[in-house]
This record gives structure tokens, sequence and C-alpha cells, in this order.
């Protein structure tokens, strides 16, 4: 009798896990190559979380438009159970585009979550391998990245194949905490060099664990 009591109270907690809706994430996002590669590659850590990833190209205030363009459509739009879980990113550079804070701001106000970094995306790849930690530009991040990860080219299509990369993602997690940390300390919040890619990371562990799901 006791043992059926366990094998129903283990089927019921099986099958409220299965009802439960899968968490979507909509990213937006100012790379066409490296970041839709990297997301794919993401998709498979997560499987309760369903990333939607929109390559739009631009500079960042483009990407933070179409990202609340979306977000807008959704307000406007009659919310299933799913859809009221999901979130709307936009993923772009700080680079030396002049709209950046523009962006920030509109995003801010729109209620879109931004993953961005300082100077590029590809400082978030790089701390996956080791820290990093001195002001530089994109185009030495990116020399940095290929030295580390050679099938990584930022001039050739498609973007490479970060499936291996991801094993490490927690090490990346860890290392860009600790940069924030120091640019607060420096009182140069989000300053040069910094990411907010892990923000993204830990929202998707955090749905991944609302869904009845393991963050690893």
């Amino acid at each position: 009798m006791e043992r059926r009591k366990r094998q129903r109270a283990a089927a019921l907690k099986r099958r409220r896990h299965v009802l439960e809706p899968e968490r979507r994430f909509h990213i937006y996002c100012e790379g066409t190559k490296t970041e839709p590669a990297y997301f794919k590659a993401i998709r498979g850590r997560f499987g309760r979380v369903q990333l939607e990833v929109v390559p739009v190209g631009g500079d960042p205030l483009y990407v933070a438009r179409r990202a609340i363009e979306h977000r807008r459509r959704k307000r406007r739009s009659r919310l299933s159970s799913f859809e009221e879980t999901d979130q709307v990113w936009a993923v772009f550079d700080r680079d030396t585009h002049r709209k950046h804070a523009a962006a920030l701001e509109a995003c801010r106000e729109a209620d879109v979550h931004v993953a961005s970094s300082d100077p590029c995306f590809e400082l978030w790849l790089v701390l996956h391998f080791e820290p990093y930690d001195k002001p530089v530009d994109s185009a030495h991040v990116q020399r940095r990245l290929h030295r580390l990860f050679p099938s990584y080219d930022h001039d050739k299509a498609p973007g490479p194949n970060f499936g291996d990369l991801v094993e490490t993602l927690e090490h990346a997690e860890q290392r860009a905490r600790r940069q924030l940390r120091f640019r607060r300390d420096e009182d140069t919040p989000f300053g040069n060099p910094s990411t907010t890619m892990v923000c993204l990371i830990g929202a998707i562990r955090e749905a991944q664990r609302q869904a009845g799901g393991t963050d690893d």
C-alpha cells in the first residue's frame, strides 16, 4: 500500500513538470554570426527553455527598437499561459557606438532586458577560457578569442560550433561577475572591460528551474 502511494505521488510530480509551460526567451542581437552560433550551443544546456534568437544587425539603438517592438506587440495581443512567462532581451555591444546610452535607456523604459558587452560580445567568449581584465578595443578581444579558439573568425560565416565552449559556462559566469565587481569598485560600472551576458545566462538558469528542469 505504502509503495503504491509513493508511486502515485511520483507520477503526479512528473505530470506537473510536464504540464509546466516552457519558458521562452526572445533574444534580439546585434551580431548575425557569432551570437546566433553561441545561443544555438546554449540551447543544448537548458532543455526546458526556448531561445528564439533574432539576429538583426545594425547599431544598439536599432536592436533595442526591434526588441521593444516585439515587447509591445506581445502586450497588445491576448497572452496565453505560455506567453506570460516570456522574456525579451536585447544583446548588443558598447564598442564605439554613439547610440549605446540611448539604446539602454529605451530598453529600460520599455521593460526590455539588456545584455551589453564593453567592448564587444567576444569578451564574454574569452571569459570561457581565462580571466580578462584590461581595457581594450573590439579588434584586440577578437584576436585574443581567435588564439584561444581558432575556429572563431570574426570575418568568416557561418559562426563556429560553440558546443564544447559552453561546457565552461560556469567559469565564464564567475569571471564576468568578478569583472563587474572590479568596475563598480573603480566607480566605472559596466565600463571596459565588462559584460552583462552573465545576467542573461542567470535568467535562463532561473527559468529552467521554474520550469522543473535542472540548470546544468
